[in-house]
């Protein structure tokens, strides 16, 4: 699992039908201190998740154990979101109270 940021939406409306109903989504990965790095992926939202949002990612054959993307061909899932963590004891991150929830 990795820390990631959600930076965008991805719409295809050509694709492979086993696709249809996944939202996709850009994410980039998080360091512990919450700053960007690495490459940006396409990642399936399995749990309603939104631009801007901290989410726990999933990737390779992970990524196709939940519900939503099971025996689908994705590489990405995202699979939680974050409302804080914290390292050695000091928190890193919380999640703003006025967070806006996707619509799905």
């Amino acid at each position: 699992m990795q820390l990631a940021r959600i930076i965008g939406t991805v719409v295809a409306t050509r694709k492979e039908p086993s696709l249809n109903g996944l939202r996709l989504m850009l994410v980039r990965s998080l360091d512990d201190s919450g700053r960007e790095s690495g490459s940006v992926l396409v990642a399936a939202d399995a749990v309603g998740a939104g631009v801007d949002e901290v989410v726990l990612i999933a990737s390779g054959s992970s990524a196709r154990q939940t519900q939503q993307t099971d025996k689908r061909p994705v590489d990405a899932v995202i699979m939680a979101i974050v409302d804080t963590w914290d390292v050695d004891g000091v928190e890193k991150y919380r999640k703003s109270p006025e967070a806006k929830v996707a619509d799905n």
